[in-house]
């Protein structure tokens, strides 16, 4: 998991003392967190964790105290960690660790290790510290949580519409269990739901957008709460707007404002802004491979080193990688997640990212080319069967480590370009080197069509003439000036031809024998021809020239 980051004290505050404690900060608060990893007893064994280099910060799950202990000696030359996540750390992993720099953070036993990896990831994204000039308001769920706190006198949470935990306030000891529990991910909130589902809160919270009240009930321990449901306007105003989530604000031993009410119908109409922004945002790990693959520049304090940027993303940087292009012929809103599902069976390490119509797959440390394109032509040919989708799909392979991967997808790019300007000339899929000549012959003719000076007048005089004689002179170029090539795709006598061929040399006024006027008036029968199939590779109509 990689971010834009914030500095461990910003983490540890954002996360609260209901999820974590910190037990040692050997070099203080201020240290920045970008990135994490998560580490299990099984990648300790087998030798397959990562090394204290490649993150920020690491969750340890299940791993033993001697185990531990033996990754921070093993990994120390890869660099010091900001922190360790772990359960019940032990004296010596606290001990060992604090000598080696390293922050030892304790995690309440309860919590699900998943839970906490989403909420950090959103921490990491959308959490920045506020002198940050980067921090953005308009993205902070946390930060919502906290103000709606700060005015409604309560502890709050906000929920996702399966009740899962976006965000919430500073925790006290007043935090009943269904509030601990809830920011803990643990299974008890279900019975707690339930009640709430057969008390009918939940059906008035997803279906009128006003509070509801929740009395106390002490004998489940739980306070009194107000809370009330976030809506997403829908794309269509006809139709109604969307269950979102929800805010609720327990009450703790000081009184929930007289406001309450007020505040809470603000809150959702900001909580809704918010979580359509951040549906609509790009996440910091979709950016970082818009970066490698030369989508998008790298904004101010982002790294725009290909080897950082892999470090971030947790992938390899060198060896051979390969970037495929892909592109459909009808809109498909889930196409980028089709396509992702597919490549991440053939790799788990695929990187995807998509512009505009346009999908790219980044394949680092890649096998033989030829086991990548057999994978993408079974991709294509999967999604026309099972979805009726036309894809044209681009392998560059390989390509010579991260670095090369934005060169790559301009490469790519072109080959998609030319493939959108005639469909048909260019196979289902294909490769660079399949296309290249292709590819260059359109762009070439493409550019000649966009500058009348680059056109020989005595084609279009010709045309107008005798169209079919510009016709005969294409067909003719075309087949090398063999006269009965040229009369079979005709369908006319070789006589026919040679007549033709003499009359068209004294209308033009010089001899077709010439290889330099044969090449001048072959590029501008092409730039000229309306569109008549890929072989000709020509605009589409003589008064309608694309731009280059």
């Amino acid at each position: 998991m990689t971010s834009a980051g914030v500095s461990l004290g910003r983490l540890l505050l954002a996360l609260d003392a209901t999820v974590v404690s910190l037990i040692e900060a050997p070099r203080g608060l201020d240290l920045p967190v970008a990135s994490s990893a998560l580490i299990d007893a099984d990648d300790v064994r087998l030798g397959l964790s990562a090394g204290t280099g490649s993150a920020d910060i690491f969750f340890l799950l299940g791993i033993p105290g001697e185990e531990v202990l033996r990754w921070i000696d093993r990994s120390a030359g890869d660099g010091v960690p900001t922190a360790i996540f772990l359960k019940e750390p032990g004296e010596q992993v606290i001990a060992r660790a604090a000598a080696a720099g390293i922050a030892v953070v304790a995690v309440d036993p309860r919590a699900r290790w998943e839970r906490l990896y989403r909420l950090v990831d959103h921490v990491l994204s959308h959490h920045r510290d506020h002198d940050d000039p980067q921090y953005d308001p308009s993205t902070d769920l946390f930060g919502l949580a906290q103000s709606i706190a700060d005015r409604a006198h309560g502890l709050v949470t906000i929920e996702d519409e399966s009740s899962h935990v976006l965000a919430y306030s500073a925790s006290s000891a007043d935090a009943d269990e269904l509030r601990r529990l809830s920011i803990l991910g643990r299974a008890g909130p279900v019975e707690h739901l339930q009640r709430l589902g057969q008390w009918g809160i939940l059906d008035a919270l997803r279906t009128r957008p006003d509070i509801v009240r929740v009395p106390a009930r002490p004998e489940l321990g739980l306070r009194p709460r107000v809370a009330i449901g976030i809506q997403l306007p829908a794309a269509d105003p006809r139709r109604a707007p969307a269950f979102a989530g929800t805010i609720w604000v327990q009450q703790g031993a000081r009184a929930l404002a007289e406001d309450v009410e007020d505040v809470l119908r603000g809150a959702a109409v900001l909580a809704g802004r918010i979580m359509a922004r951040l549906a609509a945002a790009p996440s910091t790990h979709a950016l970082r491979v818009q970066q490698l693959l030369g989508l998008r520049a790298a904004g101010p304090g982002e790294p725009d080193d290909p080897v950082a940027i892999a470090r971030e993303l947790g992938i390899v940087a060198d060896g051979r990688a390969a970037v495929i292009g892909v592109q459909s012929a009808t809109a498909h809103a889930r196409l980028a997640d089709v396509m992702a599902l597919s490549a991440s069976a053939f790799h788990p390490e695929v990187q995807v990212a998509s512009n505009g119509s346009r999908i790219y797959l980044l394949f680092p440390a890649t096998g033989k080319p030829a086991a990548v394109t057999s994978w993408v032509r079974g991709a294509v040919e999967s999604l026309r069967t099972e979805l009726g989708l036309q894809l044209h799909a681009v392998v560059t392979a390989p390509v010579a480590g991260l670095g090369q991967a934005a060169a790559a997808r301009a490469e790519v790019d072109r080959v998609l370009d030319s493939a959108g300007r005639h469909p048909g000339a260019l196979r289902p899929v294909t490769s660079l080197a399949e296309a290249r000549t292709t590819v260059l012959l359109d762009e070439i003719v493409t550019l000649i069509a966009a500058d009348d000076r680059l056109i020989d007048p005595r084609v279009d005089e010709l045309r107008a003439k005798d169209p079919m004689l510009a016709d005969t002179l294409r067909v003719y170029l075309d087949s090398f000036g063999e006269i009965a090539a040229a009369a079979a795709q005709l369908h006319v006598h070789p006589n026919t031809v040679r007549y033709r061929v003499r009359r068209i040399e004294q209308l033009l006024g010089t001899p077709l024998a010439d290889p330099d006027v044969r090449l001048v008036l072959s590029l501008s029968l092409r730039a000229t021809q309306p569109e008549a199939g890929h072989p000709t590779l020509s605009r589409r109509a003589p008064d309608s020239r694309p731009k280059a």
